[in-house]
């Protein structure tokens, strides 16, 4: 009789766990979808088990970047070769596995979105899941009051007050990388060519690192390789696939690989972080170490299985990330941008050579360039570090007379609602820095489609530190050089969790 009743528990047991996975995988998207299609808006029908990725993947594969690029940017969509999805203006629905993810691309709605200060919309739930070897919980994937709680550690290290006493740390290490170029032009006879990419990536890591971690380049190298790595397995993944990221597949396999690595090299950075010093101020790691230790009132908005190592590793992942991926990448479509257009580059080049002369360049200094200003916001318009901003509702929620019920991720795709000729005109493809000449405000008609630190409450906390980087790398950059595109820069931007050269961005310099 007892082996009866184990029997029949065993199998009521498997029967409810089977049901969780037909209603999870299959059951609540088709619900979900009907909702949405109800109100007018398109659905790509999909699988049931991989939704649109089949397609998606086809469409990807089709796409091959044109001349035409040299000059805009690619505007990106999962579906946007598919007939009337290539439109700008175009609101549909589409699911990577059971993920649902409704693509606006409506101004006035983003802009509605981008007001909304309810904790209902909020960071899509897939990233604390999916995207756990490369994000964890840290402040990029997390909710509510450990959001809150991460936010209030990290954020003041980057206010603009703290961003002033890095610019000498910012233009001391672009200075040691700019010694090197020179050598290399001396050696080639006054002109050189270089994948500056590259260099970019190693130089925006040794600011990172020293500025918030106290650490050069030198002894962070491996952990920025593995995370590039790490990355790169991860964008050749697909999510939303039910139960898909549990399996010991050999993707799966070298993703946790990587992840198990990269926590051991950060905790042994936490281990010889020196938390001695005598003097006030600490670097981010050993705010975050206090933090993470922490019993007090604050310790109640940490998750119980959340470990202080753990704490520690998410976020360091996640800074390391943020300021240094897309940092680096923005500085290589700065410069290649510069070198496609040499009047502004010569326009560049004047104000800098006016405000600095012959000396470093300062926090003042950088506030007064707004030429420079004006070259960065036009190239972050036209390649955003970021291809989307992902927002789930985590109740129903409604905006511009559009019920989006819960568990729907709201997904706007940066690059076309920069190039949107709605808010932003006809020229709306076109390198046109001088759109910006009054600021965001006088750019564009509805100032919150321009996103490239994303919106909202969750707008990128370390902005004035990326803009002051990118200042101090390109104009020390044309007060020693000028640049021009090489015959064999090949422009093909793809999307690998951000906006990437595929083939890389090689420069021509020539010492002034």
């Amino acid at each position: 009789m007892e082996q009866i009743m184990l029997i029949s528990l065993v199998f009521g047991a498997l029967f409810l766990v089977i049901v969780r996975i037909l209603d999870a995988s299959i059951l609540r998207p088709r619900r979900l979808r009907s909702e949405i299609v109800k109100q007018g808006i398109r659905v790509p029908v999909p699988s049931n088990l991989y939704g649109n990725i089949p397609e998606i993947r086809r469409i990807g594969e089709s796409q091959k970047p044109t001349k035409w690029f040299m000059i805009g940017s690619p505007s990106f969509s999962p579906i946007s070769s598919s007939g009337e999805m290539n439109t700008v203006r175009y609101t549909f629905l589409y699911s990577t596995g059971a993920i649902q993810l409704l693509c606006i691309t409506d101004a006035e709605m983003v802009k509605e979105m981008s007001l909304c200060t309810s904790l209902n919309l909020g960071k899509p739930s897939y990233l604390s899941t999916e995207r756990v070897p490369l994000l964890g919980r840290g402040i990029l994937s997390s909710n509510g009051p450990y959001w809150a709680h991460q936010r209030k550690i990290i954020a003041p290290e980057f206010y603009l007050e703290r961003v002033k006493g890095m610019v000498s740390l910012m233009v001391e290490s672009t200075e040691a990388m700019l010694k090197t170029w020179e050598k290399k032009t001396e050696d080639s006879g006054g002109k050189v060519e270089i994948m500056v990419d590259e260099d970019f990536r190693s130089l925006s890591a040794g600011i990172i690192s020293r500025a918030c971690f106290g650490r050069s380049y030198v002894e962070g190298e491996k952990i920025f390789s593995k995370l590039q790595s790490l990355q790169r397995v991860m964008s050749k993944g697909s999510i939303g696939v039910p139960g898909m990221r549990h399996l010991p597949t050999k993707h799966n396999r070298e993703l946790w690989r990587l992840e198990r690595e990269i926590d051991s090299m950060i905790l042994g950075a936490v281990k010889s972080c020196s938390s001695g010093d005598d003097n006030d101020k600490k670097d981010l790691l050993q705010l975050l170490l206090a933090a993470a230790e922490n019993e007090g009132d604050d310790r109640r908005n940490i998750p119980a299985d959340m470990t202080p190592s753990k704490f520690i590793v998410d976020n360091c992942k996640n800074i390391y990330l943020a300021g240094h991926e897309t940092t680096s990448l923005s500085a290589s479509w700065c410069l290649m941008m510069l070198a496609a257009h040499p009047d502004w580059q010569a326009r560049a080049r004047e104000e800098v050579l006016e405000i600095c002369g012959t000396d470093m360049p300062t926090t003042d200094m950088l506030r007064s360039m707004k030429v420079m200003t004006m070259v960065i916001q036009e190239t972050l318009r036209l390649y955003p570090p970021v291809a989307y901003v992902v927002r789930e509702a985590l109740q129903d929620i409604h905006f511009k007379g559009l019920n989006i019920p819960r568990g729907t991720n709201i997904q706007v795709p940066i690059p076309r609602m920069h190039q949107d000729r709605e808010p932003w005109g006809l020229d709306a493809h076109q390198f046109k820095p001088e759109r910006f000449g009054n600021g965001v405000l006088g750019a564009c008609k509805i100032p919150q489609a321009y996103m490239p630190f994303g919106y909202g409450s969750c707008t990128c906390a370390g902005q004035h530190f990326a803009m002051a980087e990118l200042k101090a790398i390109l104009s020390l950059i044309l007060s020693k050089f000028r640049c021009s595109l090489s015959p064999a820069y090949h422009h093909s931007p793809v999307f690998r969790l951000a906006m990437q050269p595929q083939h890389g961005v090689c420069i021509l310099l020539q010492k002034l």
